[in-house]
Order: structure tokens, then sequence, then C-alpha cells
């Protein structure tokens, strides 16, 4: 979301610092708020990169609970002789 806000105020800098256009106010200086409008675009791409790295990191979440282990039981059933075997392990 920075990074546009970053590169208008570049743009917008660059114009005023070239002086591709010219604002005619007698307390602002064109060139000097060209520059102050390019350091703040750098600024706001460079926090947006910074910003948006920590967000963009896998996050593990780790389960420290105890494993609880429960017996298996298998049961069989044999179609000639109803033997039921049960086996624990």
């Amino acid at each position: 979301m920075y990074i546009g806000l970053g590169i208008v105020l570049l743009v917008l800098g660059l114009i005023l610092a070239f002086d591709v256009i010219t604002v005619d106010l007698s307390y602002v200086n064109d060139q000097a708020l060209g520059v102050i409008l390019i350091v703040c675009g750098v600024l706001a791409i460079v926090l947006s990169f910074a910003i948006s790295d920590r967000y963009r990191r896998r996050r593990v979440v780790v389960d420290d609970r105890p494993v609880v282990e429960r017996p298996v039981v298998e049961r069989r059933t044999v179609a000639d002789d109803p033997i039921v075997e049960e086996r624990r392990y």
C-alpha cells in the first residue's frame, strides 16, 4: 500500500526538482520541495518493504503437548473358523 504512495511522492518530487513544472509561490522553493518529496518517497518505499517482510515470513507453530499412546487393537475373523483373534501392541 505504501509503495504506491512512495512512487507518487517520488514522481512529484522529481517533477518539482527538475523544474518540469514551476510553482509560483514566494515562500516555497520548488527545488527544495522536490528534494523533500523525493526523500519522503524513497523512505516510504523502503519502509514498506521492511514492514511487509515481517508479515510474509512463515509462522511455525510448535505443539509441545505430550503424546498419549493408545493401544492398537486388531480383530480378525476367519470365514472357515469363527475365531476372533485379538492382539494388543
